[in-house]
């Protein structure tokens, strides 16, 4: 059990920044290999929870330096949008909003209804066709810089966001890709699904702290489940360090070994299954 867990932590640390679906992973992979993990036990959602958490730290921590840029511009310019790093700031606010009131709203609905094996398969295959079509994106608009996003394309770059409520379907790849198509290169268009990420991850993460306060986890699972979080917030930091490089050196089809990898895994797991 506790080795599993540890692979699931790997698993959600390396997944939730690639563009490859965390929630599809998660189901999917225990399923494929018949993991020994009931993920309907108590102590399950709490263990979901540290592993957020953990995620959320690593892009805090790889990216402390935008975050404290950000911060102080906005200070320094008393909130007001003059300033170009409380520009940004707000920018991710405004991206922000969509995808976290939408999951608030419609999260376990949406889970319930589409988060059977086979549904996240065929997600997983369809989140390879969207990026697939965000490197075919690419060549058709006009690059902006980052510093030059307007608030609609802050907006529509977050609802994408939204996406990632369907199992199979990655956060990162939908944002990604909205932000390719929206006139921004591979390396901005990352840096801001990754800034974006942070928020969210952190809220789902600190959302459920009650319940991790109150869960009968198991005192010998206790260790563990801390060793996962650490873990996952180590291969999120890693996975973070690589994508940054990777969307900075391959201009041309950055997305394409992902959706290739997408389409795969999902075949076999229908064919699998």
């Amino acid at each position: 059990m506790h080795l599993y867990l540890l692979a699931i932590a790997a698993l959600q640390g390396v997944t939730e920044l690639f563009p490859i679906s965390s929630l599809g992973h998660s189901i999917l992979i225990p399923a494929l290999f018949h993991w020994p993990i009931d993920r309907t036990a108590d102590w399950f959602l709490p263990f979901i929870v540290v592993l957020h958490l953990g995620t959320a730290t690593a892009l805090l921590i790889y990216f402390w330096r935008d975050w404290a840029r950000l911060i102080g511009g906005w200070l320094r310019a008393g909130g007001k949008a003059s300033n170009p790093d409380a520009r940004l700031l707000w920018l991710i606010v405004a991206g922000t909003i969509p995808a976290g009131l939408l999951g608030l709203l419609l999260a376990h609905k949406i889970k319930a209804l589409f988060g059977g094996f086979t549904f996240a398969a065929i997600a997983l295959m369809l989140n390879g066709l969207l990026l697939l079509g965000g490197d075919a994106l690419k060549h058709r608009r006009g690059l902006i810089a980052l510093p030059e996003l307007g608030w609609l394309r802050a907006f529509l770059i977050g609802l994408a966001q939204a996406l990632a409520l369907i199992p199979g379907f990655s956060r990162s790849g939908a944002t990604l890709v909205a932000g390719l198509g929206l006139g921004l290169n591979y390396a901005d268009s990352a840096r801001f699904s990754f800034l974006l990420a942070t928020p969210i991850i952190a809220a789902a993460g600190v959302l459920e702290v009650p319940k991790l306060m109150h869960a009968g986890v198991p005192h010998e699972l206790l260790g563990t489940i801390a060793a996962a979080g650490v873990l996952a917030g180590v291969f999120a930091w890693l996975s973070t360090w690589f994508l940054m490089r990777w969307f900075t050196d391959h201009e041309m089809k950055a997305l394409r070994p992902f959706a290739i990898y997408c389409l795969l895994l999902g075949a076999v797991a229908l064919l699998v299954g």
